[in-house]
């Protein structure tokens, strides 16, 4: 009876949390079948450890996981091409829809994860940082860079909200 509670209780957290983890590893991968298969695997390894984890952290944990398992898959499968060319900054048309997800794909993997922890998932500065094993300090540069780099190329982004 007790597995049964606790994979009743994997589920109900997989379907409410699934989405939205996956739409994170989206924005680290840029690839929807990636982030689908990467998302599988974090669930996988969550499973395992689920019995160990506390309710009140399993979406931090979960998140991690996922955000883990994406980073480990952008360094498996990094492109070898070094160049010493940056691209052109791109320049939308005025009547253009603004394509945020070409410019995220300018960004090194980690500083797409921060943005993605940022931004779409709402985290402070804190949380990022512990999610990714890294400094404050590091979150706020990162963004920073990020956000110098997505400028750069996206002119006409405005931010809704200010970096915390």
């Amino acid at each position: 009876m007790r597995r049964d509670r606790r994979e009743q209780d994997f589920s109900e957290f997989f379907l409410a949390r699934g989405p939205a983890l996956r739409r994170t590893a989206y924005l680290i991968v840029r690839d929807w079948h990636t982030a689908e298969d990467l998302t599988q695997q974090a669930f996988v390894k969550l499973y395992a450890a689920w019995p160990r984890i506390r309710r009140e952290s399993a979406e931090a944990y979960a998140r991690r996981t996922v955000v883990n398992q994406c980073l480990s898959h952008l360094r498996r499968h990094a492109p070898e091409r070094p160049t010493d060319v940056l691209p052109e900054p791109v320049q939308p048309a005025a009547d253009a829809p603004l394509d945020v997800g070409r410019a995220l794909a300018l960004l090194p993997p980690r500083q797409r994860a921060i943005v993605a922890l940022r931004f779409l998932d709402d985290l402070s500065v804190a949380d990022v940082a512990q999610t990714l094993s890294i400094a404050e300090g590091t979150v706020k540069s990162q963004t920073s860079r990020a956000l110098d780099t997505l400028r750069a190329h996206l002119p006409d982004l405005v931010l809704t909200e200010e970096p915390r």
